[in-house]
């Protein structure tokens, strides 16, 4: 076109910039108005409103109002399109603040704001999760009397349902068919999933009823979320039901669907139901994903059936999928739990040489699964290779060792690693200070597990209901009842309850009337 004469009009041009734009080609449009300008070809206002939409995608908007400043200086008048395209860009760039006051300005300089400006701010709001905000703005449009329209609505259902506000979004939902707007199934979709996540099946079936009367046509979404609702329920039979009523209409399940019945199967240990839908899946030519053999990985796993999980991980591996961090932890923690942790640590080894870069998760998982199964010199080799390769040990990590030297009687080394921890920069949670107090009453130090409970308070960590029972259980085991009473009150007034241990040593106490009066007095106040 550069090179044609006479040259095509700007018009001719602009339709070119336009159409690439569309396909999102947002910097090719950039460099070509350039040229363009370099070929002395003048851009019109229509050009310059392609250009700022293209640098509000690119996210320089920056760049957007500079052009927006060409445009007034040429004398040309901006139109509202031009405007609400900067205030997307203002959007798409998390600014908020400024796409409401470009809004405000708008308005008081004479341009009203149409319903694609505002529904591109109520998007916005409702992204980052300031749902009353978007509703606000949603009723000053009714007042305007601009017409609302589905989208608009379903954009605010979509998020009240997010915000787990779902009765509040049903009343929306009804609002709009109370003014005659139709629901769509993306609105649909997002109320069944909101009233899923709660177990609200009743109002589910009536919403569906709803679809099927307003010929609103269940999409692949909807099934896939009641399938996976209902795995996770472990409502395998209707689960089921529902992926073969999805067959009947016609709707091809995905990767999404079967992944969600091979959980639910792999949740209720139905092994062999989840290895045959997944071999469903590959039958029907419906490609499985990583996360497909991690689910299936993990569920084998759990069973102890690690050698099989073993020989899927490298069917995967065969497949062109390189198996990630989670299912390296996966396999790991399997290797621990049926009591093979040197293969586990040829695993992690495996993984590094792989390119796949450890987690935490991944180093806690071995070091537990280490700890459990008595290799402390390894346990202890793996702590220190991450200390010293700097790998970020977090409160986890040195939470799962003071446990485990804790358990094997090296109490000294518990206190020395608990001790080192604000030098670490770490600080102990509710679970690391409970692990230390039961080391230490198991040892009989019980007024320093009394200062390491003080302490904690000092700390602002407040004890929960385990960290109660254990240094209640720990006092009674060493027959302080007068402690122990203490102990109860604070666990009463802080609303916590004995757990089972707790209450079958108080039982055995009073049926053998070893209990001292204190306690029989607090059994008379609080029981």
């Amino acid at each position: 076109m550069l090179h044609i004469h006479p040259l095509p009009s700007i018009v001719d041009f602009t339709q070119l910039l336009t159409a690439i734009a569309r396909m999102k080609h947002h910097s090719t449009v950039i460099t070509l108005s350039k040229e363009m300008e370099l070929s002395g070809i003048a851009p019109d206002v229509c050009t310059l409103s392609v250009l700022i939409n293209c640098f509000c995608h690119s996210n320089r908007v920056d760049f957007g109002f500079s052009i927006l400043a060409r445009i007034l200086k040429f004398g040309f008048q901006p139109d509202c399109i031009i405007l609400s395209t900067l205030v997307k860009g203002l959007c798409l760039q998390g600014n908020i603040v400024e796409a409401v006051k470009l809004v405000n300005k708008m308005e008081k300089i004479g341009y009203k704001p149409n319903i694609v400006t505002y529904g591109t701010i109520m998007n916005c709001l409702c992204k980052i999760g300031k749902t009353s905000e978007a509703i606000g703005l949603l009723r000053k449009m009714d007042e305007r009397n601009l017409e609302l329209n589905v989208v608009l609505y379903g954009t605010i259902i979509d998020s009240l349902c997010k915000d787990k506000s779902v009765t509040e979004a049903l009343s929306f939902f009804f609002e709009m068919i109370s003014k005659g707007i139709q629901p769509n199934v993306f609105t649909c979709n997002s109320l069944i999933q909101g009233l899923c996540n709660f177990g609200r099946w009743k109002e589910t079936t009536k919403l569906w009823n709803e679809m099927v009367e307003r010929k609103i046509m269940p999409d692949v979404r909807t099934f896939n979320i009641l399938v996976d609702t209902l795995g996770k329920e472990g409502r395998l039979k209707e689960a089921q039901e529902v992926f073969d009523v999805m067959i009947q209409r016609d709707i091809e399940p995905n990767t999404i669907t079967y992944n969600s019945l091979i959980d639910g199967y792999c949740l209720q240990n139905r092994m062999d139901e989840a290895v045959k839908a997944f071999k469903t899946m590959v039958r029907k030519g419906c490609s499985p994903s990583i996360v497909s053999y991690s689910i299936l990985i993990h569920g084998y796993c759990k069973n102890k059936r690690i050698d099989e999980a073993m020989s899927l991980c490298r069917e995967m591996t065969n497949n062109g999928m390189i198996p990630n961090v989670v299912t390296y932890t996966t396999l790991i923690g399997g290797f621990c739990r049926v009591g093979r942790p040197k293969n586990a640590l040829e695993l992690l080894h495996e993984m590094q040489v792989c390119g796949q870069h450890p987690d935490p998760l991944t180093y806690a998982t071995l070091l537990d699964g280490l700890c459990k199964n008595l290799h402390f010199p390894e346990a202890m080799t793996l702590f220190q290779g991450i200390e010293d390769k700097k790998l970020g040990l977090d409160i986890v990590i040195y939470s799962i060792l003071i446990h485990a030297m804790c358990n094997a009687g090296k109490l000294t080394t518990a206190r020395e690693l608990f001790n080192t921890l604000p030098t670490k920069g770490l600080q102990a949670n509710v679970w690391t200070y409970t692990i230390m107090m039961k080391g230490l009453c198991k040892e009989g130090l019980l007024n320093e597990a009394k200062e390491l409970f003080e302490k904690m308070e000092e700390s602002g960590c407040s004890p929960n209901h385990v960290t109660y029972n254990t240094i209640i259980q720990g006092f009674l085991q060493h027959n302080e009842t007068s402690w122990a009473v203490k102990y109860l009150q604070m666990m009463v007034e802080n609303g916590f309850s004995a757990n089972t241990t707790t209450t079958t040593i108080l039982i055995e106490l009073l049926s053998t009337n070893q209990a001292d009066k204190t306690l029989q007095d607090f059994f008379q106040i609080y029981v």
